[in-house]
């Protein structure tokens, strides 16, 4: 397994981790808007990453083939994020803008953690 699928399968399970905190986050405490929007774009960020890793994948692929590879997929992403935003606004009564936004940016604050700390997690 290369470093880079390890590191994927990392920031998967952290990821997996922080989203059993919200459900149990939403299932006990009265904050259920806010917890349901950090449920929603945590969701929405674990698509985002596996589609990043999906792409980068493909793309190391194509640079050992010599051939030429498509996008990393922004686009994409961005869409995703979009979207998760346009379903926080238009059921406002069940899910907090604010919490989608934090947890669209779950598994890049995850990355930015692993990556900067200097004691790896196994």
């Amino acid at each position: 397994m290369t470093e880079y699928t390890q590191s994927f399968r990392r920031y998967m399970q952290f990821t997996l981790y922080l989203l059993a905190i919200f459900v149990m986050g939403w299932g006990i405490t009265s904050y259920k808007a806010l917890f349901l929007g950090l449920i929603l774009g945590t969701i929405f960020s674990i698509y985002n990453l596996f589609n990043m890793f999906r792409k980068i994948d493909r793309l190391g692929e194509a640079t050992v083939k010599g051939t030429k590879a498509r996008s990393l997929g922004l686009l994409t992403r961005q869409a995703v994020a979009g979207l998760s935003v346009l379903i926080a606004l238009r059921y406002p009564e069940y899910f907090n803008l604010l919490g989608v936004v934090i947890g669209l940016m779950t598994t890049y604050i995850i990355i930015l953690i692993d990556s900067t700390s200097k004691i790896r997690f196994k």
